[in-house]
């Protein structure tokens, strides 16, 4: 399914382990670090950072889409996150919708089962094509 190599899936998951040892989590004491390739070749990471309020905890998915954003944008071509044991983990559904986001359909994601497609992970997702749909229909 991935066009990417074992390498670069191998070193993705090394950064997604560096970040997890960066995690802030004094209360679930759950570290994940999370990894992700942009079409402009940068490797960017994130961690989860938690707050006494739980509501308010930012996943490690947030951190890398954050670091996205403030690194100048672009496109995801390829994410993992993993816990303290280094064990891929499959995000949740919220943060599906942020990776979908920022790496569409075509983003490819590595599961404990396997490299797999956004478009399989999260299919018939929402996005901006939907807002676009009613923007344009309630002008009408």
């Amino acid at each position: 399914m991935s066009d990417l190599t074992e390498n670069v899936w191998n070193n993705l998951r090394e950064h997604a382990i560096e970040a997890m040892h960066r995690a802030y989590c004094p209360y679930s004491h759950y570290p994940v670090g999370a990894a992700a390739l942009v079409d402009d070749g940068r490797i960017i990471t994130g961690c989860n950072v938690e707050n006494a309020a739980y509501g308010v905890t930012l996943c490690a998915e947030c951190g890398v889409i954050s670091t996205l954003i403030n690194g100048g944008g672009g496109r995801l071509r390829a994410f993992v996150c993993v816990n303290k044991n280094g064990d891929v983990l499959v995000p949740c559904g919220r943060c599906r919708q942020l990776l979908y986001e920022h790496g569409g359909n075509e983003l490819q994601l590595h599961l404990p089962s396997g490299i797999h497609a956004m478009s399989e992970v999260l299919p018939e997702a929402f996005g901006r094509h939907d807002l676009e749909e009613i923007k344009e229909t309630f002008h009408d």
